[in-house]
């Protein structure tokens, strides 16, 4: 589907632009900035703990746990967000004096996600007195139950929307249950539980158990690296909160305070630490660590954020690269293999498709959830991406566009249809989902048709919002810099692009489907790249002038720095 460029309102709030430089003051409304205080970045403008519904009860059993030294046992997810959280939670509770505590994660073949019934019965074998759900556990009612027959406590957190119903967990922290009134509700998981430790750290110290101890009160703000890494990771919107734990896991990380694991990826990804920006965690240090939950055990992936040995934090990323490079293989031919399927069908059907399904008995079941993505960005068009779970069964992942909140209309299928859908759950903009092979068909038209009952011609419109033209005068390196420096960027407080038409000087495409171009404007000569081009478009000698949608970023090359464009979006003029 063609883009289409539309400049973002402007917006102007006096009590924003007090001290802040011209470009930044048109930037920051935009985005919901209201106020000074919102640009704030500082640890003690962090919200405050007590506010989470059912972090009292959770301190209250692991503090019990610690004292006691009880066996504590962390269940994580096999994504980053679960990894980090995971890795966050070990290396807080030995740093508080935990003598027996250890992680399981479920190995998405053989038991899918969660605290399942399946996968108590591999805990039970470690014999565990407390199980800690990060990342996972507001759904597992059933797997809940069967800890609690085995006499095991259990302590739910998650961020995930809960259900009609909470599982009988001894405690529940997550900001999106019923009754909760902490402000932010699209925390990660590893946000949560970063949260729970805060609460317990302070509890520990009030009860003089450090000193009694003889252990020094652990500094918090060590574990930012891996609350920035999962925060980005998991694609949740960057709040206010969300930025300050980015901004400060960042800030760690630059500073080469940061656990080896994450600085054997950023040396396996090519990236200088020192000049690291959100962007770099999403889409250079994630899909690495992600690739040990789809094609492998994220045990993996969790055992380098717990290594404190470099050494065989390179070995493990050494593991972890290969395994992403297989994971863009299948991506690919999953990717082609979906787009013949879409061009085969009737016009009057494609049009008509506002929900797409899409299945085939081939498909990896770790990878269905970047293709699910890869398609809803071309298409832009809510999607879920089916591959063989069982005998009898379709893993489904699901993505959404903005406006659709995707696991609401799976609520609505199952409430429509219970026996439809055996399970699901998920945020706003992804979900994932179980259905009987048998009712694939059923399913596709029902999703379809739940899509096309919410979806309006503004949510099909397929805007690139941008913020409007830069001056030549702007197109410096400085102002680059200033940009780089003004997030963190990310989701829900996007980086800015600006747009503009430029003479094209020269274009030469590198890496095979990158088009490498050099731009002027009024004079002005700019280095710009456009990844992923359309080889049938481009190179395009007979084009003199390009529009473009773009972000500036600053290159860096035998320690000489420029300015560099990053195209999101080019068209002849």
């Amino acid at each position: 589907m063609k883009k289409k460029i539309i400049r973002r309102r402007l917006a102007q709030h006096d009590s924003v632009t007090s001290d802040l430089h011209p470009l930044l003051k048109r930037i920051y409304p935009t985005r919901g900035i209201s106020s000074h205080h919102e640009l704030e970045r500082g640890l003690e403008h962090l919200l405050p703990y007590e506010n989470m519904l059912g972090i009292d009860k959770a301190v209250h059993c692991l503090a019990q746990a610690l004292q006691q030294q009880k066996k504590i046992l962390i269940v994580g997810d096999f994504d980053a967000d679960g990894a980090t959280s995971s890795a966050l939670a070990v290396r807080a509770l030995k740093s508080f004096g935990a003598k027996d505590v250890a992680f399981l994660v479920p190995n998405r073949f053989t038991f899918g996600y969660g605290l399942t019934p399946e996968l108590v019965e591999v805990a039970k074998e470690l014999n565990p007195a407390v199980i800690v759900t990060v990342d996972n556990g507001i759904a597992n009612h059933a797997g809940v139950m069967a800890a609690k027959e085995f006499g095991m406590q259990v302590v739910i957190t998650d961020h995930h929307l809960p259900g009609d119903t909470l599982p009988l967990a001894d405690a529940i922290v997550n900001p999106n249950q019923p009754n909760d009134t902490f402000p932010s509700k699209v925390i990660a998981g590893v946000g949560v539980i970063f949260y729970v430790m805060l609460a317990l750290r302070r509890h520990l110290c009030e009860t003089g158990w450090f000193a009694t101890e003889n252990i020094p009160e652990p500094n918090m703000s060590r574990l930012l690296d891996l609350v920035a890494l999962g925060t980005v990771a998991d694609v949740v919107p960057l709040d206010h909160n969300n930025r300050i734990l980015v901004h400060q896991g960042l800030r760690r990380i630059r500073a080469g305070h940061c656990v080896p694991g994450i600085s054997a990826l950023l040396e396996i990804a090519n990236r200088n630490p020192e000049r690291l920006v959100a962007a770099d965690l999403g889409f250079a240090i994630a899909p690495r660590l992600n690739a040990a939950g789809r094609l492998d055990d994220m045990s993996l992936g969790i055992e380098c954020l717990l290594t404190n040995d470099i050494e065989y934090a390179r070995q493990i990323t050494q593991q972890l690269n290969q395994l992403n490079d297989e994971r863009r293989v299948i991506e690919q031919d999953m990717q082609e293999q979906a787009l013949h399927a879409l061009n085969l069908l009737p016009a009057q059907q494609d049009q008509s498709l506002h929900g797409i399904c899409l299945f085939d008995e081939t498909w990896h079941q770790g990878v269905i959830g970047i293709l699910a993505s890869r398609i809803k960005d071309r298409f832009h068009r809510p999607v879920i991406a089916f591959a063989p779970f069982t005998d009898t069964e379709l893993k489904g992942s699901a993505r959404s566009i903005a406006g659709i909140h995707i696991r609401d209309v799976l609520a609505d299928i199952a409430a429509r249809c219970p026996d439809m859908i055996a399970k699901f759950g998920g945020h706003a903009m992804a979900a994932g989902l179980t259905i009987p092979s048998h009712a694939l068909t059923v399913f596709s038209k029902m999703f379809n048709d739940a899509i096309t009952e919410k979806i309006t011609e503004e949510h099909l419109n397929h805007a690139l919002l941008t913020d409007g033209e830069l001056a030549p005068k702007e197109l410096t390196l400085d102002i680059a810099e200033l940009l780089r420096e003004a997030g963190p960027w990310g989701q829900a407080f996007p980086e800015p692009v600006f747009d503009g038409v430029f003479a094209i000087l020269d274009q030469r495409l590198v890496g095979g489907k990158h088009l490498k171009m050099t731009l002027t404007k009024d004079d002005k000569m700019l280095d710009a790249i456009a990844f992923n081009v359309d080889l049938n478009q481009w190179p395009n000698y007979r084009c003199e002038a390009v529009n473009i949608a773009y972000r500036m970023d600053v290159n860096e090359f035998r320690g000489k720095r420029s300015v560099q464009l990053v195209v999101e979006h080019l068209e002849t003029v």
